[in-house]
C-alpha cells in the first residue's frame, strides 16, 4: 500500500468529486423535474388563495422534524397560517396513521413530509372525506401507491428528478422552491441550508453529489446562523467551522432523542425557537432526554448481544417491552459490532415492533419485502426500514429473512478500505487541514482512514466514566502518539499493533493537535 503524503491525500480527495455534475448550488436541478410538482403547487396556490385550511404532517426523526421546520418558516415567511402536527411515536405510531387522520376533519388539505408513501388506507379515509392529500415522501415506493392528489418522491419510477437519494427535507424544501417560483415570493431559499444540513447527514443520505454541495454550504450556513438554536449551538460548541462529524455524533443525536424519548414537539420547538432563551431551555431539556436515552440504549444493547447468534447471516433479536425509541440506535451498533444486517423488535401485547439497519450492497427494503406475508406492515430505505408483525411470527421470520439473504450471495458488511500508509511524522496539523478542507464526509464519501503499521504499544489504559474506551500509547520510528478506539472493554496486551485509523484535531486548552481514532486493528 502506498505512503500518503500530503500531495497524495489532496489528490485522492478532489477525485472524488471531479465527475460530480453539481459544482456549486446554481447547478442543482430544477423542482420542476418531480414528478407531480406542477400539480401539487397549484394545489396549493388554489388553497393560499381561498384560505383554505391546510395541515402539515411530519415525522418524530431528524430528517422529519427539519422537513416540518422548514416548511412551517415558509409558510410563515409568505404569510399564511397552517397547522402542523408531528406525529408522537408512543400514542400515533408513525405519519400518517389512522389515529392522525381522525384529528383533520377540519381541514380540506394534508401535506406529508418524510411520510406518506406507503399510507394506503389513511389516504383513502381522507379521499372520502373529501381532504385533499399531497405526499412529499422519499422512502421507498412500494407496489401499490396511495390515493393522492399528488405525489412527490424521487424514487418513482416516472420522476424525472435525477438524484434519487436525498432526504425527505430536500423533498419539502424542493416544494417550498416550487411554491416561491409558481407564486413569485421574494424569499431566498438558500436560508434553510442550515436546517437541510443537519437532515442530510442525520438520515445518512449519501454524500456526494448534489448532498455533498448541500451540506457544504449548509455547515458554512450553521456558523454564521441567525437562528436561536443555532446560535445556542455556537455558544455551546465553540467550533471555528463545522464538520459532518459535530452533527452526528453532537447535533443529530439530541435532535433525534426529543421523538425516541418522549415528543418530537420538544425538537421541534428547538429549531423554531424565537429567541435564546427559549433555545437555551429547549437545548437543556433534549440534553437531559438524550443522557436517559443512552443509558436504556446501553441496557437494552447488552440484553441484545447475549441473544444474538454470529453463525447467522443476518443477526435477529427480540425483547419484551424494550423501549421502542431505542431499537433502531442498538439495531445500528449490532450491525457495526456483528457487521451485518440487523434486526431487533420489541414485543408488547402481543405485537413485535422492529427496526433494521443494514452497510451492505443488499437492499433492506427489499428483502424485508419477500416476508411480507408475515408481516402487519413495513417501510424504509435500503439500509434502514421498520417493521411490525405478530409475536408469533418472529421465529418464523428470523428464519425466512436469513435464507433470503444468504441467497443473495453479497458482502454482509461494506468496509471501508484505508487509502494509503500514513508516516506518523508526516501527520501535522496541515495534514489534517487537507482532510477538513472536503468536508463533508459519510455514506460513499467516507472521511479518510489510513493505516499504521508495527506501532510500538507503550502504554494502554481503559478511560471514561464506564471504562470502555481503550487510550493506547503507542511509537512508530521516534514519532510518540496517541490512539483512541471507542467502546471496547478489553486491552489488547501486545508489544505492537497493526492499525487503521482516521485523523483529526484535538482541540484542549488551546493547544491543537493530531488525535488519531482506532477504527480496526490488523
Amino acid at each position: 500500500m502506498s505512503k500518503i503524503t500530503k500531495e497524495v491525500l489532496s489528490n485522492i480527495l478532489e477525485n472524488r468529486h471531479k465527475n460530480s455534475l453539481y459544482k456549486s448550488l446554481k447547478d442543482l436541478p430544477h423542482p420542476n423535474s418531480f414528478k407531480d410538482m406542477q400539480k401539487a403547487i397549484k394545489r396549493i396556490e388554489k388553497a393560499i388563495l381561498n384560505k383554505e385550511k391546510i395541515m402539515l404532517v411530519g415525522d418524530y426523526d431528524v430528517d422529519g422534524v427539519v422537513s416540518t421546520s422548514i416548511m412551517i418558516e415558509f409558510f410563515k415567511a409568505i404569510s399564511y397560517p397552517i397547522e402542523y402536527i408531528i406525529p408522537n411515536r408512543f400514542t400515533h405510531g408513525y405519519g400518517l396513521s389512522t389515529k392522525i387522520v381522525s384529528l383533520l376533519d377540519h381541514v380540506s388539505l394534508v401535506i406529508t413530509v418524510d411520510n406518506g408513501i406507503s399510507s394506503i388506507k389513511t389516504a383513502d379515509i381522507l379521499k372520502k372525506k373529501n381532504i385533499d392529500l399531497i405526499i412529499t415522501d422519499h422512502h421507498t415506493v412500494p407496489d401499490i401507491l396511495p390515493q393522492a392528489y399528488a405525489i412527490i418522491n424521487p424514487k418513482q419510477k416516472d420522476c424525472t428528478f435525477n438524484f434519487k437519494d436525498i432526504c425527505g427535507a430536500q423533498v419539502a424544501w424542493y416544494l417550498c422552491a416550487a411554491i416561491k417560483n409558481h407564486m413569485n415570493f421574494n424569499i431566498n431559499m438558500s436560508i434553510f441550508l442550515d436546517l437541510l444540513s443537519l437532515a442530510i447527514i442525520a438520515d445518512m443520505m449519501p454524500m456526494h453529489s448534489l448532498n455533498f454541495i448541500m451540506v457544504k454550504k449548509g455547515l458554512e450556513k450553521i456558523k454564521e446562523s441567525k437562528r436561536a438554536a443555532f446560535i445556542c449551538i455556537n455558544d455551546i460548541m465553540k467550533k471555528e467551522k463545522f464538520s459532518s462529524d459535530d452533527i452526528g455524533f453532537f447535533i443529530a443525536p439530541k435532535i433525534n432523542c426529543a421523538g425516541r424519548m418522549d415528543d418530537a414537539k420538544i425538537a421541534l420547538e428547538f429549531l423554531l425557537s424565537s429567541n435564546i432563551n427559549i433555545a437555551n431551555e429547549k437545548f437543556d431539556l433534549l440534553n437531559q432526554l438524550n443522557i436517559k436515552r443512552k443509558k436504556i440504549q446501553e441496557d437494552i444493547t447488552l440484553s441484545a448481544k447475549k441473544e444474538v447468534n454470529e453463525e447467522d447471516s443476518v443477526i435477529v433479536v427480540w425483547g419484551k417491552d424494550w423501549h421502542e425509541g431505542v431499537i433502531g440506535i442498538v439495531a445500528s451498533t449490532l450491525c457495526n459490532s456483528y457487521k451485518k444486517p440487523s434486526f431487533v423488535f420489541s414485543i408488547n401485547n402481543g405485537i413485535a415492533k422492529g427496526s433494521a439497519r443494514s452497510n451492505a450492497s443488499l437492499d433492506l427494503h427489499k428483502m424485508i419485502s419477500y416476508t411480507k406475508n408475515l408481516l402487519l406492515g413495513f417501510g424504509g430505505h435500503k439500509n434502514a426500514a421498520g417493521l411490525s408483525l405478530e409475536e408469533k411470527n418472529l421465529s418464523l421470520f428470523k428464519k425466512e429473512i436469513n435464507e433470503i439473504v444468504k441467497k443473495q450471495n453479497v458482502n454482509l458488511h461494506n468496509f471501508v478500505k484505508p487509502i494509503g500508509e500514513v508516516e506518523i511524522s508526516n501527520v501535522d496539523i496541515h495534514f489534517i487541514d487537507i482532510i477538513e478542507s472536503f468536508e463533508p464526509y459519510g455514506i460513499e464519501n467516507s472521511k479518510p482512514i489510513f493505516e499504521i503499521k508495527d506501532a510500538k504499544v507503550l502504554d494502554e489504559n481503559l478511560i471514561g466514566q464506564e471504562k470502555n474506551h481503550l487510550k493506547m500509547t503507542l511509537q512508530v520510528d521516534n514519532t510518540i502518539f496517541e490512539g483512541l478506539k471507542f467502546y471496547t472493554n478489553e486491552k489488547l496486551f501486545k508489544d505492537s499493533v497493526n492499525l487503521i485509523v482516521s485523523i483529526s484535531k484535538n482541540e484542549f486548552r488551546g493547544i491543537t493537535k493530531p488525535q488519531f481514532l482506532i477504527q480496526d486493528f490488523f
